[in-house]
């Protein structure tokens, strides 16, 4: 009998820098229906698709899968969403907690893109280090528990093969934990995640695996490296 496969895919492109960004981007569409086709191509067929809560996973589940011919209603599973980066960016940043300020702070610099990295990652780096529980309504450990209760409840379900539309938050803490890795490093292996990159567990008996990491075959094209994207 053959392996149990959960396929964990990262949202397509958001819209980043608009009022909306859980709003897949033209290019997010695009992303997710090519994985779709490659998906069928490769004649890989779900029992099973998981989603998390936002937008962006559910759009991105729609439009891979109705590419790839197949129909069937997700599971929502709140484990499988991201980090709040609003709240993580107003806690390191007060100043950036009113409506429309962080795009105003976006568009002072010269590379937006990189700008909202270095945030993040300061962000992302005092949520985790533990000093200021206090201060989050999600604190790091839970958010860590709601993605491995997550992955249990899929473990445990009979299908064998599962799709799960996500984002790079709880892709990372997946990684780490099954890679064993430091708890602190653990968003360092979000930050290279592509938009509906893919990552392979193999669902056994003594838990899951990690098989592969961050594949993009279905956009993988000569002259088309602009369907590569990281936000």
């Amino acid at each position: 009998m053959s392996a149990r496969s959960l396929l964990l895919i990262r949202h397509g492109q958001a819209s980043f820098g608009a009022d909306d960004y859980d709003r897949l981007s033209p290019l997010g569409e695009e992303q997710s229906r090519r994985l779709g086709v490659w998906l069928m191509a490769a004649g890989s067929t779900p029992d099973l698709i998981a989603i998390g809560p936002r937008e962006r996973h559910r759009r991105t589940a729609e439009l891979c899968l109705e590419a790839a011919g197949i129909d069937l209603t997700p599971l929502m599973l709140d484990g499988l969403d991201e980090v709040d980066h609003h709240e993580l960016l107003a806690r390191l940043r007060p100043d950036l907690d009113r409506p429309g300020a962080l795009r105003a702070e976006l568009k002072k610099t010269p590379d937006p893109h990189r700008a909202f990295q270095r945030l993040f990652a300061d962000a992302v780096a005092r949520w985790v280090d533990g000093a200021h529980d206090a201060e989050y309504q999600l604190t790091w450990p839970s958010f860590r528990s709601n993605v491995m209760h997550a992955l249990k409840t899929l473990t445990e379900h009979p299908a064998r093969t599962i799709w799960t539309f996500t984002s790079g938050g709880p892709i990372a803490v997946l990684a780490n934990a099954l890679l064993e890795a430091p708890l602190a490093q653990t968003f360092k292996l979000s930050w290279p995640l592509v938009n509906t990159g893919l990552t392979r567990l193999r669902l056994g008996q003594r838990g899951a695996t990690l098989i592969t990491y961050n594949a993009w075959p279905h956009l993988e094209h000569a002259n088309e490296h602009h369907l590569v994207t990281l936000r």
